[in-house]
This record gives C-alpha cells, structure tokens and sequence, in this order.
C-alpha cells in the first residue's frame, strides 16, 4: 500500500534510480502515476506492506519500502523488471551503477567514472562538488549521507 514517505520510519530500505537525464515536464505526472500503480500493487498481497516513493531533482527515483516486512527475491525482481521497463519506455538508463550524479551550481550532473575522474584532474569539479551517493540503503542514510562533498564520500580515493 502506499502512503506518504514522510511516514515511514528512518530504517525504511530506499533504493534510488539516477536517470541519466532529467525527466521532461511533461514527462513528469505519467512518471509519478505508473510508479504509484507500481508502489500500491507491490506485495498487494500482505495488507501491512507500506511503500512510497519520491521524484527528486526530476533525474532521481526513490522507491521506499517498510522495514517491518521482508521482501522477497521474487519482490526485487518485480521492482527491478518494473525499472527496467521505466528504462524502456521513457529511453533511459536507470541501472547503470558505474556513474557520478553531482551538483554543479543549480544542475545535476551525470557522468561516466571516467569522465569525472578527468573533470576532478582539470579542475572542473573540487573536493567541495556535492555528489550524490546512490547506494544508499535506508531512509535515514538518505535524509543524511545522499548529498555529500566530494571528500566525504566513496569518491574521494579519486581526489
């Protein structure tokens, strides 16, 4: 079932999707609509699963779900085909966990690794650059540990 994210606890589990581009305007409310189909027929068979999810910056996807029930391998392959058809449809690369998503200025950025291994040695980006840590797994992480600096996170053995 759905509900409002705000209402799950800090250990709710988050998976978070990076789009490799920022989703269209008009793009946005049939986005929102199939992931709240998704979100409320997920598990549809356990009346006390809650699960919400978040559009953020308009590139990333938040899914959140409950930390009181267990899911399944056959619940992640459900969430993982129903990304992989959000790929399909809409022509984008959500799975692609060799990527940097990060601030500059008012913009989200993605590049390829090595792409932002060559801006960190130019100079195009600093030690300061907010990058986004998109492995993070519960809510808690999210809300704290998701937009950090450079040298506060994984990437920074790049520095």
């Amino acid at each position: 079932m759905y509900i409002d994210s705000d209402l799950l606890a800090d250990t709710a589990k988050v998976w978070v999707y990076p789009s490799n581009r920022k989703f269209y305007p008009e793009e946005i409310a049939g986005l929102k609509e199939k992931i709240h189909d998704f979100i409320e027929n997920w598990k549809v068979a356990n009346a006390n699963f809650k699960a919400s999810f978040k559009l953020v910056y308009d590139r990333f996807i938040v899914l959140y779900a409950a930390d009181n029930i267990a899911l399944s391998s056959a619940d992640m392959d459900a969430q993982v085909s129903f990304i992989l058809a959000l790929q399909a449809e809409y022509q984008i690369e959500l799975l692609d966990r060799m990527n940097v998503c990060f601030k500059q200025g008012a913009y989200v950025q993605y590049k390829d690794i090595k792409t932002f291994k060559k801006m960190l040695k130019s100079k195009a980006v600093s030690p300061k650059t907010i990058v986004f840590d998109n492995l993070i797994q519960t809510k808690e992480e999210l809300d704290q540990f998701w937009e950090i600096p450079i040298t506060e996170s994984w990437y920074n053995r790049f520095l």
